[in-house]
C-alpha cells in the first residue's frame, strides 16, 4: 500500500485512466493540476455549450494548420 493512502492510489488510477497520465506525471502534478482536468469533467451547474459562433471564432483564432 502507498504511503499515501488508498484515496491517493485510487485518485493516481483515476487519473491515469482519465488523463493518460503516468504515474510520474500524477505524482509530479499539484493538486491544482489534478483539480484543473477533473474540472473539465465535471458537470457545473449553470454551465452553457460553446455555441457554434464562439466555435467558429476560436477556430480562426486558433488555426490546426490544414
Amino acid at each position: 500500500m502507498s504511503a499515501f493512502g488508498p484515496g491517493a492510489v485510487r485518485l493516481a488510477g483515476l487519473m491515469a485512466r482519465l488523463a493518460g497520465w503516468a504515474p510520474d506525471r500524477f505524482w509530479a502534478a499539484t493538486p491544482a493540476d489534478v483539480a484543473a482536468v477533473l474540472a473539465g469533467w465535471a458537470d457545473e451547474e449553470g454551465a452553457a455549450p460553446v455555441g457554434r459562433g464562439a466555435l467558429a471564432a476560436m477556430m480562426e483564432i486558433f488555426p490546426d494548420g490544414r
